[in-house]
């Protein structure tokens, strides 16, 4: 074998590795919405944000972290400025977008 043949499949290897180990990560795990404090949630939040640590208001709607499986709805959170009780979600939120 060549030395570029042996770092293809060098490279294949640990590619198919990294994608066996990621999901274990993940197990046991869902996305959660509107439950991250600034800069604490996960990859990505929506617009005006790129990846992780990049949320700019606590409980911000289209930013998410990781949860245990079946626990986002049941995440204890202070309620908005007006009273109405907040919520985490499986899917992105309209709730405390920042600004501009």
């Amino acid at each position: 074998m060549t030395a570029r043949t042996n770092t293809t499949l060098a490279l294949a290897v640990a590619a198919g590795l990294a994608q066996m180990t990621l999901p274990v990560h993940a197990q046991g795990q869902e996305k959660c919405f509107g439950v991250a404090m600034a800069g604490e949630n996960g990859c990505a939040a929506g617009p005006g944000t790129t990846c992780a640590g990049t949320s700019k208001v606590d409980y911000q709607g289209n930013a998410w972290s990781l949860v245990p499986e079946g626990t986002c709805a049941e995440i204890d959170l202070p309620a908005m400025a007006d009273g109405t009780a907040r919520t985490g979600s499986l899917e992105a939120l309209d709730r405390d977008l920042p600004m501009g």
